[in-house]
């Protein structure tokens, strides 16, 4: 369990969720984790019970749409340990107005871009001075959304495209000085939070295109961004990697034609 042993990483939107996962499992794997997000009170439960638990912890107030607080986070993580070994860009408000081309305002578009892609470039920008001695690895959660059009969240998806094209810029300009960039698209992951909020026929129609036979948990997101933010993925850089159950592995129609061919053979 010594996978991150001795590294300082940082985990934003880390009170809930897929976040949360993702620090708790750091923790466990020797990281000492900043826990970082706008619900102090959350925040500082999660560092305390890591901490319960033998992890290292500490909890920082940020607000991803708030570049004043984005800078004074890794300000202080940076004069506190000297050093940011590992970035995790997982804050994004939730529930942001969106819609159509006809139906998103300019304001819909900018409170999204900001919230879901401006977040995790000032984050990068903030973050890069303080991996430069030593190295550092940087893992942006994307969104399966980046990966066709949608219906109803144009922003959404638009802001989430540029995610994928700033894992690549990252790496690209930075990885001569051993500071990796890639970037982890969940499918559909069911939380305790969310669980509750997501449509059972949203979820029947995931599960019919999932070629594994279960939703994604927080755990799954979790595991592939360790292994990005250890030492183990070293040749690993600008990439964009799928977590999602092979939902982006077939051609749209493959699930009709599934139920086709089990139909004919009643």
């Amino acid at each position: 369990m010594d996978r991150l042993k001795d590294k300082i990483a940082v985990v934003t939107g880390s009170t809930s969720g897929i976040g949360l996962g993702i620090a708790r499992l750091f923790a466990a794997e020797g990281a000492t984790v900043v826990i970082c997000g706008r619900r102090e009170r959350k925040g500082k439960f999660v560092a305390d019970d890591i901490r319960k638990n033998g992890g290292k912890a500490i909890f920082h107030y940020m607000d991803v749409t708030k570049p004043e607080t984005v800078a004074a986070l890794f300000s202080d993580i940076g004069e506190k340990y000297g050093r940011i070994d590992v970035l995790v860009n997982n804050a994004a408000n939730v529930g942001l107005p969106d819609g159509s081309v006809e139906q998103v305002t300019p304001e819909m578009w900018d409170d999204i871009f900001n919230s879901d892609l401006k977040g995790a470039f000032l984050a990068i920008k903030a973050a890069l001075p303080y991996m430069r001695q030593n190295g550092g690895s940087i893992v942006n959660i994307g969104s399966m959304a980046s990966v066709g059009g949608d219906l109803g969240a144009t922003a959404y998806s638009c802001a989430k495209a540029g995610v994928d094209m700033l894992t690549k810029s990252v790496a690209l300009q930075y990885g001569k000085e051993n500071i990796r960039c890639n970037c982890v698209r969940p499918g559909l992951i069911v939380t305790p939070q969310n669980d509750a909020y997501v449509p059972q026929l949203q979820k029947d129609i995931f599960l019919d295109n999932i070629e594994i036979n279960r939703y994604g948990r927080p755990e799954d997101i979790a595991y592939m961004c360790l292994y990005l933010a250890s030492d183990e993925s070293g040749y690993v850089t600008g990439q964009v990697l799928d977590v999602d159950g092979g939902l982006h592995s077939h051609v749209a129609t493959s699930t009709q034609f599934r139920k086709a061919a089990e139909a004919s053979k009643k």
